[in-house]
């Protein structure tokens, strides 16, 4: 049973949301040969303030 855990910024839509899972959930079904409802898709979503990169915060200029 495979389990996908995505980690991105907060703000995107509920749609842009059901079509990464869906995409994510296609790729896996036809790349392992696997049911579709054995697939989880688990979003955690974060603020900027929460993010770093490069060094520094992604809120910060």
């Amino acid at each position: 049973m495979p389990v996908v855990i995505i980690k991105m910024r907060k703000g995107f839509s509920t749609e842009q949301k059901r079509t990464v899972v869906k995409e994510f959930t296609n790729t896996l079904v036809k790349t392992l040969g696997v049911d579709p409802s054995v697939v989880t898709i688990l979003i955690n979503e974060h603020e900027l303030e929460n993010i770093g990169n490069a060094g520094k915060l992604r809120c910060d200029p």
